[in-house]
C-alpha cells in the first residue's frame, strides 16, 4: 500500500481523530468544557449541542441513550466516516504481489 499525503487529509484526519476522541468520553460526566459558541454566549438552545454524547453512547453500544442525546448522533458518525473515506480513498493504492504489465497484446505475470 503506497500513500502520499496530501492537504485535503487534513480534514479526514480530523474527523476520524474527533471520532476516536468521542468514542473515548464518558458521557455521564456532568462537568465537562463546553465548546458550543451558542451556550460560551449564553444562550440555552443550540441545534448541534447533545451531538458529542450522542457520539459517546453510541460507541458504548447504548443506542436508546444515543438517540435521546440527538436523534442526528448515529447519522452524524456515519456521514463523518463516510466523507473521510472519500477523502482518503482517491490518494491510497492497494498493490498486490503480482504486478501486471502490459505488453503490446498480452499481460506478463513478474512474480
Amino acid at each position: 500500500m503506497k500513500y502520499t499525503f496530501k492537504r485535503k487529509h487534513l480534514e479526514a484526519f480530523f474527523w476520524i481523530l474527533a471520532i476516536i476522541l468521542l468514542a473515548f468520553t464518558n458521557p455521564e460526566g456532568s462537568g465537562h468544557l463546553s465548546l458550543c459558541p451558542l451556550k460560551n454566549m449564553g444562550f440555552n438552545f443550540c441545534p448541534g449541542c447533545g451531538l458529542g454524547h450522542s457520539i459517546a453512547w453510541l460507541f458504548k453500544g447504548e443506542f436508546t441513550a444515543s438517540f435521546n442525546c440527538h436523534p442526528l448522533g448515529i447519522p452524524a458518525v456515519v456521514i463523518l466516516l463516510s466523507r473521510s473515506f472519500k477523502l482518503l480513498r482517491s490518494d491510497i493504492q492497494i498493490t498486490n504481489k503480482y504486478n501486471l504489465k502490459t505488453n503490446g497484446t498480452h499481460l506478463q505475470n513478474d512474480a
